[in-house]
């Protein structure tokens, strides 16, 4: 009796044991995270940033690198890598944290040697703490740990995706990379939808102190200068992102103009000394910013914009240096705090808006009378 229990334990454990032998060779074949390879024979499933940036920073080779929030995520890889004439990459950590950017760095550099990283310096990450970040980035995703990968090839989540992902192949679905994790194609970019999905605040009745955001800046900056000084060998592209006019309506109406600016000063004061290092103030590009129609609430622009921020970088344009900067920052507050706010709220503005715009438009249509 106790013989047969035995065998009938003994039998169970090994069909237990080749059943996660099964499942573990299943999700490492299909590697829907792909943290082992960039799948060449079928189409990876894109699901989740926080689970597949370290992938794709390990196995997508890149000469060029961008890196940002959600206001990166529209930049398609191959417009970077026409725009630079390099390989490249896009990795996107939505609302991340320095924290969380420097693991997907960590990944990156141990994996390879970019000559470019582009970082799009979201000014709504820069000025805040990292009390608010979660564990979400497994740690077994982006440590150098191959012992720990047990938890990624036995997990009941990548076993869910694996089959997922080749069951969407086989209906004809699946992602590219290159598209992978963008989100402007579903949007409406108009004055219209920006003005809809901003909440303009009361008016603030006292102004924050202009060294408010100093200790949060000075902690994230930190991360940033150790990815610089880690790798002179790295030309480090730092961009402000172009929120919009109504980013800085809500600004001027909280009294936070002195202190947001001052969070500039110190980035460029910070980063600045560095021979790797450009550094670029999009955030207060008038053309893009006064344009409503670029956007789709107070801070996301369109893919158009990506383009054309890609065409300026490339071309070296709003670039801020020790020289310019005092001025490029005088002159931008002088420009927001007596920007007329109101007229985005006025029907007669954007009545004659519309017909300037339609004129433009016909005009650009027309052929040229001299061909």
């Amino acid at each position: 009796m106790k013989q047969a229990y035995r065998r009938w334990v003994c039998g169970l454990l090994a069909c237990l044991l080749a059943l996660l032998a099964l499942c573990g060779a299943f999700v490492y074949a299909v590697d829907p995270c792909l943290y082992y390879r960039v799948p060449d024979r079928w189409q990876p499933i894109l699901f989740n940033e926080r689970y597949q940036m370290a992938g794709l920073a390990k196995n997508v080779e890149a000469d060029t690198v961008l890196l940002g929030t959600s206001m990166a995520a529209n930049y398609r890889a191959s417009w970077i890598g026409e725009t630079f004439g390099t390989s490249a990459v896009r990795l996107t950590i939505p609302d991340g944290y320095y924290s969380e950017f420097d693991r997907v760095m960590e990944v990156l550099f141990r994996a390879q040697s970019p000559e470019r990283v582009i970082f799009g310096m979201d000014l709504n990450t820069l000025i805040r703490d990292e009390s608010g970040v979660t564990s979400a980035m497994p740690d077994y995703l982006y440590n150098a740990n191959p012992l720990d990968d047990i938890q990624y090839l036995l997990n009941k989540d990548t076993l869910y995706y694996s089959a997922y992902t080749l069951l969407a192949n086989s209906r004809g679905e699946g992602d590219t990379i290159d598209e992978g994790f963008t989100w402007d194609k579903d949007q409406w970019w108009n004055h219209m939808t920006a003005l809809e999905n901003y909440d303009r605040p009361e008016t603030a009745a006292q102004t924050l102190p202009e060294d408010a955001y100093r200790a949060n800046v000075a902690d994230n900056l930190d991360v940033a200068l150790e990815w610089v000084t880690a790798h002179p060998e790295t030309e480090f592209d730092f961009f402000l992102p172009p929120y919009s006019m109504l980013f800085w309506d809500k600004v001027t109406r909280e009294g936070r103009v002195d202190a947001v600016l001052s969070a500039v000063r110190q980035a460029a004061e910070t980063l600045l000394p560095y021979d790797n290092v450009r550094l670029y103030g999009y955030l207060m590009n008038g053309d893009i910013v006064t344009d409503l129609d670029n956007y789709c609430d107070y801070i996301h622009h369109s893919g158009q914009v990506c383009r054309e921020i890609l065409a300026m970088l490339r071309a070296d344009e709003g670039r801020l240096t020790a020289e310019n900067l005092e001025e490029t920052l005088a002159g931008w507050r002088e420009f927001v705090v007596n920007y007329p706010y109101d007229q985005f709220w006025d029907e007669d503005f954007w009545v004659q808006w519309n017909a300037e715009h339609a004129a433009a438009r016909a005009e650009d249509a027309a052929p040229d009378s001299a061909g």
